[in-house]
């Protein structure tokens, strides 16, 4: 096959490089953007395009999101993204367009040398190929939306307004209700969205994680929301 590489880190680009070309196949271009992938895509129109999810400048999700517009741009082209965590956002989105020609690892599964190149391979020839723990945290994410979906439009307000960090007094002020039937609210919102009693004053911050499409941490783990990154404008 005909491959892009975009992989920041200097050494890592170059072994790959060379463990692909040494597999048999042709390396047209290695970069270290995703402006770089993206041009070198519509430049050498390779047959596959393997893509660090952290790319520069921010190091955030360039290299995802770049690997979501050529999926949407070349369809032929098939695409493996490599990445040290699950980033959700995107994933989906990378999941949900097609499932042939499209892999997504975590680099601490890529050790095996013949288990990648297998994984290339698959993919190469329109498999999928994915991770045990993107799977596993996509279908989390699921289910969390579906709870959200059981929520009343009051429900869905009230929450919304947590969200914006607004006190009970405040939230009962902009939606012109009584401080008790706020309570009264919050409290069904816990229960619908299984947020046990147990777990204390974290309820409130799960709920809102789970509002803004966040991975649920569980009881008792330290919490806090990140605005989303912006969308990439190539």
């Amino acid at each position: 096959m005909r491959i892009v590489i975009a992989e920041d880190a200097v050494l890592l680009r170059a072994g790959l490089v060379r463990l692909l070309t040494e597999a048999g196949h042709e390396v047209v271009a290695d970069v270290d953007t995703a402006e770089g992938l993206l041009k070198a895509v519509e430049q050498h129109e390779p047959d596959f395009a393997l893509v660090d999810v952290r790319l520069p400048p921010t190091f955030t999700d360039e290299g995802i999101r770049a690997a979501v517009l050529v999926r949407s741009q070349h369809p032929r082209i098939a695409v493996l993204v490599l990445s040290q965590y699950v980033e959700e956002r995107y994933a989906s989105e990378l999941i949900a367009s097609r499932r042939d020609g499209l892999g997504y690892l975590l680099k601490d599964r890529v050790a095996d040398v013949d288990q990648f190149l297998e994984s290339v391979g698959t993919v190469g020839a329109g498999g999928t190929v994915l991770d045990p723990e993107v799977v596993s945290q996509l279908l989390v994410r699921s289910r969390h939306r579906q709870d959200l979906e059981l929520l009343s439009p009051r429900e869905h307000e009230v929450l919304g307004l947590m969200a914006q960090g607004l006190s009970n007094a405040s939230i009962a002020a902009n939606l012109f209700l009584t401080e008790s039937s706020v309570e009264k609210h919050i409290r069904s919102v816990f229960t619908k969205l299984g947020l046990a009693h147990e777990d204390g004053g974290n309820r409130r911050v799960r709920a809102v994680l789970r509002y803004l499409g966040y991975p649920d941490p569980g009881p008792g783990h330290p919490t806090s929301v990140h605005p989303p990154h912006q969308e990439f404008r190539p």
